[in-house]
């Protein structure tokens, strides 16, 4: 039987100037910067940038419920050769030491190891936002060893320990193949005791609640995935489903938008708002375009620096101490214990 997640098309609310309207049509939420106001907190201003995160295509083999990019495998938009030269160039500024690869599946890019090599090679640490299934698929069953022999750091999304939730969140099979792809990372020394090889699972909800804690449910994967499948990883690290794409259409079709805002405005926790990561990233689109984050990105919503709106123009001191774009959507990574591409913030 086919998931009916894997037939699902693009989703419904594709347009950034529609999800936008639909956040902002939510009247009786307090408008964000009015939150930190009322916090007695200043508007958001980036700090020094550490890291770019660099969304390397929307092709992607899978078709998952919360992906907020709307991947896809019959997305087409990849990063040139070009606009990645133009990222190189960028990321050997000495204040840079992350690069972040995500998608879709960023391994699907054709210059995926390019990039990769050309970035530990200028002594970057390089993440690939993995989701465990491609690793499995044909063309790609050796990228396991290439990853591990440029010490890639691999983040991981496996949405629950669970078959049933998982295979909800992300189509029929996924959890199997998940796990046998964890097995092949942990046998070339990811995730395990005193190794380099950095193994970072990720939760996201199933359904429209915040995380749990992050440190009492990375207990439980230990617990459980180690149990029944034998399987080590170095952290877990929780994100709160953004109310962005087909999250936010399923929302509104469901008639859960406005409990859901509620509860993302009723958890603001003040104390996540100093860590927040658009304070240290930038965020670059397919196309090279630049923005506060990937949340942001997918909203269409540039960067506060207009001469500097491109990868080929970025200029690191511009960009440090700029206005940090805000909207409703940001609430979600202030709920709670916040939520990051680094996962929980306090």
């Amino acid at each position: 039987m086919v998931s009916l997640t894997l037939l699902r098309q693009h989703s419904k609310l594709a347009d950034p100037r529609e999800q936008l309207r639909i956040l902002n049509d939510q009247n009786q939420q307090l408008a964000f910067d009015q939150q930190l106001e009322h916090h007695q907190l200043p508007q958001l201003q980036a700090n020094k940038i550490t890291t770019m995160q660099v969304n390397l295509g929307k092709l992607c083999n899978m078709t998952c419920e919360h992906c907020h990019v709307d991947a896809g495998p019959d997305r087409r938009e990849i990063m040139t050769a070009d606009t990645i030269q133009d990222c190189l160039n960028a990321l050997a500024h000495p204040d840079f030491q992350i690069l972040d690869l995500t998608g879709g599946a960023p391994e699907m890019n054709p210059l995926f190891r390019e990039i990769v090599t050309q970035a530990t090679n200028l002594n970057k640490q390089v993440i690939d936002r993995c989701n465990l299934t491609i690793l499995l698929a044909p063309g790609y069953k050796d990228l396991p060893e290439f990853l591990a022999a440029h010490q890639v750091e691999i983040v991981a999304s496996l949405p629950c320990y669970l078959e049933e939730n998982t295979n909800a969140q992300r189509g029929d099979g996924a959890f199997q193949k998940s796990i046998q792809a964890l097995k092949i990372l942990n046998d070339l020394g990811y995730g395990k005791p005193d190794s380099e090889l950095k193994l970072t699972l990720v939760f996201n909800p199933v359904g429209f609640s915040l995380p749990p804690d992050q440190s009492e449910l990375e207990l439980a994967y230990r617990r459980e995935l180690k149990k029944h499948f034998d399987i080590d990883f170095t952290s877990l690290i929780t994100i709160t489903n953004m109310p962005i794409s087909r999250f936010l259409s399923d929302l509104v079709d469901q008639g859960k938008l406005e409990e859901y805002m509620e509860r993302l405005v009723q958890a603001f926790n003040p104390q996540t708002v100093s860590g927040l990561m658009c304070r240290s990233i930038i965020s670059v689109d397919w196309q090279g375009n630049l923005y506060d984050c990937d949340f942001n990105q997918m909203l269409n919503l540039p960067v506060a620096v207009p001469a500097r709106r491109h990868i080929r123009d970025f200029h690191n001191q511009e960009m440090q101490n700029r206005k940090i774009i805000t909207n409703q959507h940001c609430y979600g990574c202030t709920a709670g214990a916040g939520s990051s591409c680094g996962g929980a913030i306090n």
